[in-house]
């Protein structure tokens, strides 16, 4: 079926539930960012492929509402679909409730799959449609009804994440996990995020493109714990250890029975926003609402895991420094388009130790695709590289001693002045960002401003967060921290590892991101309190012939320096003589 064929096949059966409104979102049953193919219905309905958008549908209306990150791209995949692209964010865009608000009669019916919706959505949803008094359907998936191809669920086998990369073991996890619990009072602890039972029970998978996790849920009481998932995914081995360590293991299906056989006098500590509506409904027990204590203990990365993760950004800068030394050696005389350079990347990775997998899909944006800060190279925008031009590359690897994430912009031929100013303003706030230090229980948002000062005192801005957190071995996208405008209210802590890359987007000619990882470390205590500051991870360095020297000031010429020393110093022994001079020309002083 064609998109328009799917949307309307969806409007006949709304028609016969008698629902007005439906929503379809970007998530699974646990939550999560990226998701297997099982549940990419916001997918399938629009044809719009990014990460994270809504779409909802009435008889006679449709729209998208996707974040800045996704505008160029929705507004491609959604043309002739009769979906209407919402740019969230931008002073005017309606919510997708507002937008509910004018179209929907009083008394109306909306409709959503309650696995895929959260307990916070749900509540959002209430609130904001409250004067309309709509009635809400949540019991049935209406896409299972009309996607008769879907795929079936992934049935890759879970294996464990060892001690030595991981730190801690599972019984050390689950007593930090249940000293939380008892300080809320909690007898039972309700867990749906597939990151969070990844690294409470050290244990992986391959269920979801990128993300090293496996489909399930988890119940954690002050005794004993239970995972739920496919059985068929562990091995005798496994399942032993499991028990060995007082976890049993049940079938995925069970969780909603096991949770309405709970009593009326316990406790149930679950994370709304990270909890299925459907879960919710299953508990008749006291329900305490509170992020998952995995969450800022997962965040705080343990010394085995700061090592590991340093390790693994020595080889993501090994395989990168033969990926772009074979880019030089080999443009201009081999064709080579966008997907030559994502295989390309895969494969110099793929020869490092520990290496698994790529930790998301590798972001190739040559000249204009370079300004879709989520661009992903399809057979229509395949485009080849030539000796001109601005290259984006933003990617990531996955290996069992740590998660890399790493963007760098480069020039593939004399950049006239404005590319060069922009390229340089970035990285001055890049720069401003890695010589942060800031009293301990700052927040991300405090510290924003440091990576945009550069780019806003010249009228420029960028759309997108400044900084994600990085798991260990696990999601590259992970909390509670971030760094971006919005309050967020968890402090930056000693141990976090985040993201810092600030970009500058001229649509229809060039986009420039720097990326680095940097770790929360603690600087030193005064009469004023303790102070942090970050050490940066990532080792390559940055595109030096590509800078407007003259509007580096001599604090960030010397970061600049010092990193460039750094990188060289870490990897040189590694490298053969042709690689070795290909790194010490690129890290010389400017």
């Amino acid at each position: 079926m064609t998109i328009l064929e799917r949307v309307n096949a969806l409007r006949s059966l709304m028609k016969e539930k008698d629902i007005h409104a439906y929503i379809i979102t970007s998530s699974d049953p646990h939550m999560s960012e990226y998701v297997p193919e099982y549940w990419t219905s916001r997918q399938w309905i629009s044809g719009f492929t990014g990460s994270a958008g809504t779409v909802v549908i009435t008889q006679d209306k449709a729209g998208l509402w996707a974040d800045s990150r996704y505008f160029l791209q929705a507004e491609k995949q959604l043309e002739g679909s009769g979906i209407k692209l919402f740019k969230m964010g931008i002073p005017g865009t309606p919510t997708q409730y507002q937008w509910l608000l004018s179209e929907l009669e009083f008394e109306a019916n909306v409709g959503f799959d309650g696995t895929c919706f959260s307990i916070a959505q749900t509540k959002e949803l209430k609130n904001s449609l409250g004067n309309l008094s709509v009635h809400i359907s949540e019991e049935e998936d209406l896409i299972n009804k009309i996607w008769t191809d879907r795929p079936s669920l992934p049935k890759h086998n879970v294996f464990e994440h060892p001690v030595e990369f991981a730190g801690k073991s599972r019984k050390e996890k689950l007593v930090s996990i249940r000293k939380e619990m008892s300080k809320l009072e909690a007898t039972h602890h309700f867990v749906g995020s597939l990151d969070d039972i990844a690294w409470i029970f050290n244990l992986r998978g391959k269920d979801v493109d990128f993300n090293p996790v496996a489909i399930a849920y988890a119940l954690i009481n002050q005794d004993t714990c239970c995972l739920y998932l496919d059985q068929s995914k562990l091995d005798d081995k496994l399942i032993r250890s499991l028990k060995q360590d007082g976890i049993n293991t049940s079938d995925y299906k069970d969780i909603c029975g096991d949770l309405e056989e709970l009593l009326g006098s316990e406790n149930v500590l679950l994370d709304s926003n990270r909890s299925n509506l459907r879960i919710y409904r299953s508990i008749t027990a006291n329900i305490i609402e509170r992020e998952n204590p995995s969450q800022l203990l997962k965040s705080q990365k343990n010394p085995t895991e700061i090592k590991g993760m340093k390790e693994a950004m020595i080889q993501d800068g090994l395989a990168l420094t033969q990926f772009f030394c074979w880019l030089e050696e080999n443009l201009g005389k081999i064709k080579i388009t966008e997907f030559t350079l994502i295989d390309k990347l895969r494969e110099f990775r793929s020869q490092q130790k520990y290496f698994v997998g790529e930790s998301f899909g590798s972001i190739v944006g040559y000249k204009a695709h370079g300004a879709s800060p989520h661009y992903s190279t399809t057979e229509e925008t395949d485009c080849e590289i030539k000796a001109e031009g601005i290259l984006l590359i933003d990617s990531g690897g996955q290996y069992m001693n740590g998660t890399t994430d790493i963007t760098r912009t480069t020039a593939l031929g004399e950049l006239n002045q404005e590319e060069k100013d922009d390229f340089t303003l970035v990285l001055k706030g890049m720069i401003q960002m890695s010589l942060a230090v800031f009293p301990k229980g700052t927040h991300g948002c405090n510290i924003d401003i440091l990576a945009r000062q550069a780019l806003w005192m010249h009228g420029k801005n960028y759309g997108h967060g400044t900084g994600h957190g990085v798991g260990c071995f696990l999601n590259v996208h992970e909390g509670p921290q971030s760094i971006r405008q919005d309050l967020k209210e968890q402090a930056i802590l000693p141990g976090m590892i985040s993201s810092n890359e600030p970009g500058f987007y001229k649509e229809g000619a060039y986009g420039i991101r720097h990326e680095n990882l940097i770790l929360c470390k603690e600087k030193l205590s005064t009469e004023f309190g303790q102070f942090l500051e970050f050490d940066t991870l990532t080792l390559f360095p940055f595109d030096t012939k590509a800078l407007n020297i003259d509007l580096l000031n001599k604090v960030e010429k010397s970061w600049l320096n010092h990193y460039h020393q750094k990188v060289y110093d870490s990897l040189f022994t590694l490298l053969d003589e042709k690689h070795k001079n290909w790194l010490k020309n690129k890290t010389q002083p400017v």
